[in-house]
């Protein structure tokens, strides 16, 4: 008995997931200096769907803020210059 709800539970976020996956699309940021460092180091962790989501919320310091939350709080391996050219990047592209 256990083995058959074992199996059903697997089976079903095994369902969930590739239900998640199928309907995903593509985000094309804008281009721009410091793309690839967030493609680089953001889309390791978390899609990029946030960065047009948070858009309409985020100044250069709440996109400089972000950046030192993925990297303190979080632990995203994000040395200086590329926290800096993300940052940066955001605020041109992305901040209101």
């Amino acid at each position: 008995m256990r083995m058959i709800a074992l199996t059903i539970v697997s089976a079903a976020a095994s369902a969930v997931a590739c239900g998640a996956v199928a309907d995903e699309t593509t985000v094309e940021l804008k281009p721009g200096s410091g793309l690839e460092a967030v493609r680089d180091n953001c889309a390791v962790c978390h899609s990029l769907d946030y960065v047009p989501m948070n858009s309409p919320f985020l100044d250069a310091a709440g996109w400089n803020a972000e950046v030192t939350k993925m990297i303190r709080a979080y632990g995203a391996p994000v040395g200086d210059a590329d926290a800096k050219a993300i940052a940066d990047y955001l605020a041109k592209h992305y901040g209101t």
